[in-house]
């Protein structure tokens, strides 16, 4: 069966199940989970990088890691920081002790892709989409949208329309 054919398939599918999109697109990202690989990157250290093609809308990978309190997120941050780990707590879920290779996907001012919280079987999931076509060899990015504070992070994203800082 062509790429096309099983598209149509899917979609009468989805419609004879009257699932909603994302529970959906959720499914078959188990199913058939998209090639991605980590490797050095240009913007920070290491980043995620697609090994096929991702067309727009298309779900990239679930975000996953320890979902933990605000209070929690804040105390680890510190000990990891202390650490010279670094750390930022983007859904206060902690990638570092049970996460995947989404936590290698970095920021950029003009990301190829946007996080969003969706519920599948009355749990939150986060998901990376991709916001557009993402050709293969392409990273993996999205805006981490971090909060105005004083203390500046420098962006290393290189895009033509950085905002020069992460936050």
């Amino acid at each position: 069966m062509n790429r096309v054919n099983h598209r149509r398939l899917m979609e009468l599918h989805k419609k004879s199940a009257n699932m909603d999109s994302d529970t959906f697109k959720f499914n078959q990202l188990k199913v058939r989970k998209k090639q991605l690989k980590f490797a050095k990157s240009p913007i920070h250290d290491w980043g995620l990088f697609a090994m096929e093609k991702i067309e727009a809308n298309d779900m990239v990978i679930e975000y996953i890691g320890e979902i933990i309190r605000q209070k929690v997120a804040d105390h680890r941050e510190k000990i990891y920081e202390r650490s010279g780990i670094g750390s930022s707590y983007l859904f206060r879920v902690d990638e570092d002790t049970m996460g995947n290779i989404a936590r290698f996907i970095n920021h950029c001012c003009t990301p190829n892709c946007n996080a969003k919280v969706i519920s599948v079987d009355g749990q939150k999931k986060i998901v990376i989409y991709a916001k557009r076509d993402i050709e293969e060899g392409e990273e993996i990015t999205y805006d981490y949208k971090f909060p105005i504070e004083d203390d500046k992070i420098p962006c290393l994203c290189g895009s033509k329309h950085c905002r020069g800082t992460l936050n």
